[in-house]
């Protein structure tokens, strides 16, 4: 990674010195815009509509229309003498709980590393914000705007999320929130089950982009000089008319589907065992073998034990 911007955390009398650094990026196929006939690629002038001549990129400046249609210019000193006093710091405004943030909020995240001679007072305040658990709020202007935004830490390093400011965010007005839709509370509690049958911890690495990758597959193709085979689309599903059979066919499949799982984790976990039993160097061969069997063993009986229990119940 390379730093995009150079300046410090103001903290009180505390001055940190940081870089900045992007934290993520569009992982995307990107394109030309190419003749279709000889793949040369297109230009475009910057032509002046007014006298039809073309402009270079030194006589461009920053316009802003008024509603009568008229022009405002702004150069490059007008932007000069506007008052971004946070212009190369990042201001500590206060300190909150993560959970008064409404995620709409984040625009963009951002690393940001010491300076060498910020590291001390750098690793001071991580330490001392994670233990708190709270996010600081804070101000810093990136790229001639002013932005809002959070300080948090992750995996050891301070996070800078830019956040929009509020009357950036448009507010949700659609027809159907004034009208009275009646919720059958059978219906509601089988969207419930079904919820409950899908719950999982969250694991990123378990997704990923498919059309990313089949575009991919389709350039590398043709690359290769093969015959591009499209895959047959899937059949929309057409809305159900019954909702509740709808929910419970769902709540069966996401069982089903769960199910399916649970024999591969299993199988997974004493294929683990198996290599534990076998590993080791001759001498402790037989102590890890002898660990791993009563691991399983450890297992299986946990695995009767509420059987067992439901039994003495049951008599």
């Amino acid at each position: 990674m390379r730093s995009i911007w150079k300046g410090a955390i103001s903290f009180g009398l505390v001055t940190i010195p940081v870089k900045l650094y992007s934290a993520t990026e569009q992982k995307d196929v990107s394109f030309h815009q190419v003749h279709r006939e000889d793949g040369g690629r297109i230009k475009y002038k910057r032509v002046c509509t007014l006298d039809g001549h073309e402009v270079s990129y030194s006589d461009i400046a920053k316009g802003y229309e008024l509603p009568s249609g008229d022009m405002v210019v702004l150069t490059d000193e007008d932007f000069a003498d506007l008052p971004l006093t946070t212009s190369r710091r990042i201001d500590v405004l206060q300190f909150s709980p993560s959970e008064q943030i409404d995620p709409i909020y984040f625009a963009k995240s951002y690393y940001l590393e010491p300076e060498a001679q910020g590291a001390k007072p750098y690793v001071l305040l991580r330490d001392a914000l994670e233990r708190s658990g709270q996010v600081a709020i804070v101000k810093v202007a990136l790229r001639q705007r002013e932005s809002l935004a959070t300080l948090r830490v992750r995996d050891g390093i301070f996070v800078l999320e830019t956040m929009l400011w509020p009357d950036e965010v448009r507010e949700a007005e659609f027809p159907f929130l004034d009208e009275d839709i009646d919720v059958r509370p059978q219906e509601l509690k089988m969207a419930e089950s079904l919820i409950e049958t899908m719950v999982a911890d969250f694991d990123p690495e378990g997704y990923k982009d498919t059309y990313r990758e089949a575009l991919q597959a389709v350039i590398e193709a043709k690359v290769a000089g093969k015959e591009v085979v499209t895959p047959e689309a899937p059949a929309e599903e057409k809305p159900a008319v019954d909702l509740m059979a709808a929910l419970r066919a769902s709540v069966e499949a996401a069982k089903r589907e769960r199910e399916g799982r649970e024999p591969a984790r299993k199988e997974a976990a004493a294929s683990g065992v198996k290599s534990a039993a076998k590993s080791g160097t001759k001498a402790g061969g037989k102590a890890a073998a002898k660990k791993a069997a009563s691991g399983a063993e450890d297992a299986e009986d946990e695995e009767k034990a509420p059987r067992k229990r439901g039994a003495r119940r049951s008599a």
